[in-house]
């Protein structure tokens, strides 16, 4: 598989690939009487699914993932679909799923292969179950902390200085989110990485940047290492407009739009204007968030209400509220934004580079990337396309 490299001086980091789970990712380290709380495996019409939480769970067609979709199906799709095609054509043809999706070693050559340094490396169904089980704190403790020894143990988390698998970290309890911190850090975590969304913890929902939460972010603060705010399902209705399930976009066999999907960006917005506005990062300012397959297109309105609130409150905030963002927050534009305006509300500093290599909405390969960023001089391309990224991934001394 090997690719027609674009004519670098550098080598790019890809901040944004994946794995697709292991068939007992979730089961491997979890206890077998706590499955029927947690995840477990069931078969419906001689097919398999995950049960979590005790619902049977179709957030994706096959989560056992063999065979898979090819990388970057929907490549065309995003591009404007000149063909076109409907999305349900683009993902018919299937593969079985490769060895570089499941094994480190193979993902490393690879990595050469596609003329990549190294990678970030996130969850496919990990960053989905947090939700299936926002009704049971104690489940979701139990489901991550094993998920993510089946991480370390399957890909760790600086292997090879290449692959920088990041565990997912669930505030619902702050002591458990520092003993999996503390054990992450243990183990050469450099980053870790947690869902768009409010916390819901026993005590009912909270922000990230609830004072409760302080203890876990002062630790994160001394150990400097990268937060990651990466897409997942972070609980949104579309409050009647369209079924809030993952696959209300199929109808008869037809994919129809969805305000499901339209509103993508509405949770990283959220998020990060929340940490603003609460003045997290006076209280944490070694903490730096990257925001990973969340988009772009948020930041312009962000940044207008945030100069509107600070006109509205000119005691409130300890300094401009746009520039905090901009000093404390990374962002990894889609593909398909429009990157050039990214890096004008953001500073070429704070863009970094992700493919999301080999999911279906990502790209084939993914240096094909290196054409949007054509117009940019070659200091500003190795920044986004390598340097950003890396000094992320170096904890802060």
């Amino acid at each position: 598989m090997a690719t027609e490299l674009p004519e670098l001086d550098f080598v790019p980091f890809d901040a944004d690939n994946h794995y697709y789970e292991a068939i007992d990712a979730f089961t491997r380290h979890l206890d077998p009487k706590l499955g029927p709380r947690c995840v477990q495996w069931c078969e419906i019409d001689g097919r398999s699914y995950h049960v979590v939480g005790g619902q049977v769970c179709r957030v994706v067609t096959n989560p056992t993932f063999d065979p898979v979709a090819k990388a970057g199906a929907l490549h065309d799709y995003f591009r404007g679909n000149p063909e076109g095609k409907s999305p349900i054509e683009m993902l018919s043809e299937r593969e079985p799923i490769r060895p570089e999706y499941r094994d480190r070693d193979a993902r490393i050559k690879v990595l050469a292969e596609q003329g990549l340094d190294g990678c970030w490396l996130f969850p496919t169904l990990g960053v989905l179950y947090e939700e299936q089980l926002v009704h049971d704190p104690q489940a979701i403790m139990h489901t991550f902390e094993a998920f993510n020894k089946w991480l370390e143990e399957d890909w760790g988390f600086a292997y090879q200085d290449k692959i920088f698998g990041a565990p997912y970290i669930t505030l619902v309890d702050v002591d458990f989110a520092i003993s999996q911190l503390e054990w992450a850090l243990s183990k050469g975590a450099r980053l870790i990485v947690l869902r768009p969304a409010a916390v819901f913890t026993k005590d009912g929902p909270r922000t990230p940047s609830d004072p409760m939460f302080d203890p876990f972010w002062s630790r994160v603060n001394e150990a400097g290492i990268t937060v990651v705010v990466h897409a997942g399902d972070s609980g949104y209705s579309t409050n009647g407009y369209a079924n809030d399930s993952f696959s209300s976009q199929i109808t008869g066999g037809v994919w129809k739009p969805s305000i499901k999907s339209f509103q993508i960006e509405r949770a990283a917005h959220d998020f990060l204007i929340t940490l603003v506005f609460e003045k997290f990062f006076d209280r944490f300012p070694r903490i730096r968030v990257a925001s990973v397959e969340n988009g772009s297109g948020f930041l312009a309105d962000t940044f207008r209400k945030l100069r509107s609130q600070a006109e509205k409150t000119p005691t409130y905030f300890s300094e401009d509220p746009v520039e905090t963002f901009r000093k404390n927050i990374w962002i990894n534009p889609f593909w398909e934004d429009d990157v050039y305006e990214v890096a004008e509300h953001m500073g070429p500093d704070r863009v970094i580079f992700g493919s999301d290599w080999p999911h279906i909405e990502g790209m084939p390969s993914p240096l094909d990337y290196v054409v949007e960023l054509k117009e940019f001089d070659a200091e500003t391309q190795k920044k986004i396309l390598r340097d950003n990224t890396l000094e992320l991934t170096a904890p802060l001394s």
